[in-house]
């Protein structure tokens, strides 16, 4: 597996600003995962995409893009990346399919619009006015916009921010596909449920630094707890007990109660996204 990007002490710092807003992070983003980039609100995340998308280019540390150095790379660096902001940007008093075949004149080489419109269930309305879309429909078809162009890499902010329940789980199924076919996504988001069900590996940007970086897995491994509660049923009422993880196999307890009682639920301590990055992060997350 190769590097997409790796990051070496980036710095940046806005001309009204009297400090930095990224304060020298490092990391790197593997080809062929997805990398998620977490943190409140004003840390500097959109900040770092931006810098890596090409939007910011005076910063100082080193970006490498696929071994080459970032900053030496031309326009066509954007006929490999695909990006969605958190914000969708179209013409309003275009139609959808309009919007779609003007941004495709960009590449040189582009996707089926239909296809791609059908799968997020668009096409029925591709001749509907943008500017008539709800939130959720426009934050569709920002997401199709992003892979006109049949990216490398995916640039994703909020995208399934708005998103009902159904399409949402089309949008990271779509998001999953394009993971194994190689593709690389580098993802922030405030819904933890996309964290999870998404990347192989997060980073925590509070403060303008990186906190953290690990996978899902072991940050539930590292802040959760090791025992096991146990509901069950007793005398019409819900009762609960909590036993330690280590040796639950041979917990004489344990093992009674899962014998004697009726069960209703077992959960592990582990702790959920949400609680990982408040204690990260310091901020509940919104």
């Amino acid at each position: 597996m190769g590097v997409a990007f790796k990051v070496e002490d980036l710095r940046f710092r806005y001309p009204s600003s009297k400090e930095d807003t990224i304060k020298g992070i490092t990391f790197d983003v593997l080809e062929g995962e997805v990398f998620g980039l977490l943190g409140p609100s004003g840390a500097g995340k959109s900040t770092t995409q931006k810098i890596l998308i090409k939007l910011l280019d005076d910063y100082t540390g080193s970006i490498e893009y696929f071994g080459k150095n970032l900053k030496s790379l031309d326009n066509s660096f954007y006929e490999e990346i695909g990006v969605g902001f958190e914000v969708p940007v179209h013409f309003s008093k275009l139609t959808a399919l309009e919007n779609m075949k003007f941004f495709s004149g960009f590449y040189r080489q582009t996707v089926d619009i239909q296809g791609l419109m059908e799968r997020v269930g668009l096409w029925e309305y591709r001749d509907v006015k943008v500017g008539e879309y709800s939130k959720g429909m426009k934050v569709r078809l920002n997401f199709v916009r992003a892979l006109l162009n049949k990216p490398r890499v995916l640039f994703l902010d909020e995208v399934t921010n708005g998103v009902d329940p159904k399409n949402a789980r089309i949008i990271k199924d779509m998001i999953a596909e394009f993971r194994a076919k190689g593709g690389t996504v580098f993802l922030t988001t405030h819904l933890m449920n996309d964290v999870e069900e998404l990347c192989d590996r997060i980073a925590f940007c509070v403060n303008s630094r990186l906190v953290e970086i690990s996978t899902p897995r072991d940050l539930k491994l590292q802040y959760g707890k090791r025992e096991v509660k146990v509901e069950y049923r007793k005398n019409g009422a819900i009762a609960s007990a909590v036993f330690p993880l280590d040796g639950i196999g041979f917990n004489d307890a344990f093992q009674r109660l899962l014998q004697t009682e009726e069960i209703e639920t077992i959960h592990t301590g582990e702790s959920s996204m949400e609680e990982i990055f408040i204690l990260v992060t310091g901020v509940e997350v919104k």
